[in-house]
């Protein structure tokens, strides 16, 4: 199948699927005399294989760890779970950055009037930055 077809079949973009085959990814796609790409089933297998673990959160280069794993019949599944569970780890983690985020913004608009003064502690956290005080 043609890369359209191969985008469609996946969920991919062209775009992507020529990216990830740019990257080492995807193994170069057989090409017709004219130079299309042409893609097989096992080349579905993987973009699907990538497509799944990208939407887990995985990073491209977790993604191609993941892929030699997938590949590799005599790896161990320890291998496997120590990538996931590293990759679990940094998920916790943003999650406890994103709620420390979402209450420290919480707490922001319930402090604010919302009315028609200008006052608003929103907005002078965001000049503060946290980072220096204004002389």
């Amino acid at each position: 199948m043609n890369i359209g077809q191969a985008a469609s079949q996946s969920g991919l973009s062209a775009k992507m699927i020529r990216y990830y085959e740019s990257i080492g990814l995807l193994k170069p796609a057989h090409r017709t005399d004219s130079g299309y790409r042409l893609y097989g089933a096992d080349d579905l297998h993987t973009l699907a294989f990538i497509k799944r673990s990208r939407d887990l959160g995985f990073s491209l280069g977790e993604v191609g760890k993941l892929l030699t794993l997938w590949q590799d019949r005599q790896r161990a599944s320890a291998d496997v779970k120590a990538l996931a569970r590293q990759h679990v780890e940094e998920l916790n983690q943003k999650i406890r950055e994103l709620g420390q985020l979402r209450d420290t913004l919480q707490d922001l608009v319930e402090h604010c009037q919302g009315d028609h003064r200008p006052d608003c502690p929103i907005l002078k956290e965001l000049a503060a930055g946290g980072c220096c005080e204004k002389s």
